[in-house]
Formats: C-alpha cells, structure tokens, sequence
C-alpha cells in the first residue's frame, strides 16, 4: 500500500520525513534505519541531528545499513557514501559508530562483499524503516532499470543518465565511479516501513510513474507498491503532475 503525503516544499517535506523517522527511533530505541544519500535527504539529517542536538532524539543504541556504495572510492574520499553518511548525519548525532554499516567500496573480491553485506543486513534482524530517494529514471538505492528485478546486495553497472545525475558533485564526469554496489530490491522490500522522498520538478516525471503507472522492472521503485506499508512524502513541485 502506498500512502502519499504532499507537501509544501523541500522544508516542508524535510521535515514530515524527519517526523516519521524520530518517531521510529523513540518508539524502538534499537531501530535498524536503512539510509540513503544524495541531496534529497540531507534536510531530514539535518533535522534529525538538530532534534538530538536538542535532546529529543537519543541515537546511542540506532544501528543502520546504507543502500549503496560507490566501488572503488575510500572511506575518506569525499565523494564516499561513507564520508557524506558521517559529514551529514553520523558524528553530529549521539551514534556509535560501530553501528553504522556501509559497503566496502575498495574491496578486492565483489562477490564476497556482496555476500558479507547481505549477511550484515541479515543479521540485524531485518530492517525497521527504509528511507529511499528515487532517481529521475525510477532507480532506487543502485537498482538500474532492468529486465529484471534483482533481490539481493551485488554489484552494478551504472546508467548514463546516473552518472550525469551524480557528475555535479565530482571535479569532473571522468572521475564519477561508473559501478557501484547496492542493496538489492529483495533486501529494501523486506524493511517493515518504507519511506521515500522526492522533491522538485525534475522528479515530477517519475513521480507520477510510481504513483499511477505499472510495476516494471523498467522502473525499479514501481515494484514498492507491492510492499504493505510504503509512505512517499513529495513536495509539490515533484506531485506537479500526479491527478
């Protein structure tokens, strides 16, 4: 079930997100979050950091697994999801480090780090709430358009239309990472609550194509309207073409 919440602008929406998400963490203490990156998100972190900056929101026994990880960028590179995960969320906030989880982006064997990070999400015991972006061509973590659907942590090649998304933030578009390991639709789906997020016009295309369009690999995030108990929060600029 998809349920919508429109709202007024990316403050406005920043900050339902961040209301959902605080009341997971305080109605179970030891949530697992699924975290995202990217530029939509960073006003829910900011949020949330303010919030346990203020005392009312207590981080210490979180644990979290992040989507994705760009293959073969360092934890210290800027452009890490690693580095932009502890720059906007995880040393501003009262977490223990050793409770946050990432991909491994330098390591040499893709195969076994695809197995180790299914097994890390797995041990966790599943995940509580699952905050997604959705990208201009329906991606969601890494998971490109496809033929098919795939379940579990592996791999991937990234889309053109990806790496000129993602070329803004890179010195150059030769520098953007044209592979990158993800959580695979399998492992974001059994998350008990989902939470995505879009915000702008740009978005409004395929915000209108998860809404009302079918489920199709050839939109990877259309396959959350199978899931129970999905929640999309969207400003109105990106519901400016939904009915």
């Amino acid at each position: 079930m998809l349920k919508v919440i429109r709202a007024r602008d990316y403050k406005d929406m920043s900050r339902k997100a961040a209301n959902i998400i605080s009341a997971q963490i305080i109605l179970k203490n030891d949530s697992v979050l699924g975290l995202a990156t990217g530029s939509t998100p960073i006003g829910i972190y900011n949020t949330l950091a303010h919030w346990c900056d203020k005392g009312d929101l207590d981080f210490s026994k979180v644990k979290t697994v992040n989507l994705d990880e760009y293959v073969g960028l360092p934890a210290y590179h800027e452009q890490s999801y690693y580095y932009f995960m502890r720059e906007n969320l995880f040393k501003r906030v009262n977490i223990d480090i050793n409770n946050t989880h990432l991909p491994d982006g330098t390591a040499d064997d893709a195969q076994a780090e695809c197995e180790r990070y299914h097994n890390v999400i797995e041990s966790m015991g599943g995940i509580d709430l699952q905050l997604l972006g959705i990208g201009n061509n329906g991606h969601i973590g890494f998971n490109e358009p496809s033929d098919i659907f795939e379940t579990k942590v592996h791999k991937v090649e990234l889309t053109e239309s990806t790496i000129q998304a993602n070329s803004r933030l890179f010195d150059s578009i030769d520098d953007v990472p044209r592979y990158a390991y993800t959580m695979g639709i399998g492992e974001i789906m059994s998350a008990k609550h989902i939470l995505i997020v879009a915000s702008g016009k740009a978005k409004a295309p395929i915000v209108k194509e998860l809404i009302e369009g079918p489920v199709t690999p050839k939109v990877p995030a259309s396959i959350l309207k199978f899931h129970g108990n999905v929640t999309l929060i969207a400003d109105e600029d990106a519901m400016s073409l939904v009915k």
